[in-house]
C-alpha cells in the first residue's frame, strides 16, 4: 500500500466528489400534497364495484373474484334478490356483503379478470394511509361507484379511463 491508500485521503476525495455530484441532480422525491405523481395507464389501485348506467350493481356474487384472489383479501355473501328490488340489483342474486381487506390484498388484479360481469375493477386511485386496521377493510358502501342517475358526474369520475362494456 502506498502512503497515500494508507491515509485514505484518495476515498475520502472520492466519496465526496460522488456527494457533490448529487448535490445538482433532479430530485427523485416530490412534495406529495402540492405534487401529485402521474401513475401509469395500467397501475391498478383501490377495488371498485361498478354499476351499469341504470345504477343497478353488477355484482351477482358469483365468489369467482374470491377464489381468484391469492392473497384471500375479498369476502362476500350471497343473498336472494327481493321482488321489489329488482331496481336496485341487476340478476337475481346479489352480494349482500362484499368487503375487500386492503392489508392482504397484492394488487395483482386477478379479481378484475375473473369477473364474468365486469363488477369489479381496480382503479387508478393508491390505497390512503389510515391509523387503524379497521380502516383497511373496505365494505361494500365503500366500494360502489355513485348511482349514474343520482350523481352523473361522480359516476363519470369514478369509471375513470375504464371503457364501459355491456
Amino acid at each position: 500500500m502506498t502512503w497515500l491508500e494508507r491515509i485514505y485521503l484518495w476515498n475520502i476525495l472520492k466519496g465526496m466528489m460522488i456527494t457533490f455530484r448529487h448535490l445538482f441532480k433532479k430530485k427523485a422525491t416530490i412534495s406529495y400534497p402540492e405534487e401529485k405523481r402521474s401513475f401509469s395507464q395500467v397501475f391498478r389501485g383501490l377495488h371498485v364495484l361498478n354499476r351499469d348506467e341504470e345504477g343497478r350493481e353488477r355484482c351477482t356474487a358469483c365468489g369467482l373474484c374470491a377464489l381468484a384472489c391469492p392473497a384471500e383479501a375479498i369476502t362476500m355473501e350471497a343473498a336472494e334478490r327481493l321482488p321489489e328490488e329488482e331496481h336496485l340489483y341487476k340478476e337475481e342474486k346479489y352480494a349482500a356483503k362484499y368487503e375487500v381487506n386492503m392489508l392482504r390484498c397484492i394488487f395483482c388484479g386477478l379479481c378484475e379478470e375473473a369477473c364474468p360481469k365486469d363488477a369489479v375493477y381496480l382503479s387508478q386511485t393508491f390505497a390512503p394511509s389510515n391509523y387503524g386496521r379497521e380502516g383497511f377493510i373496505y365494505k361494500k358502501e365503500d366500494l360502489l361507484i355513485p348511482h349514474p342517475v343520482e350523481d352523473p358526474e361522480g359516476f363519470k369520475k369514478a369509471r375513470g379511463e375504464k371503457k364501459p362494456t355491456n
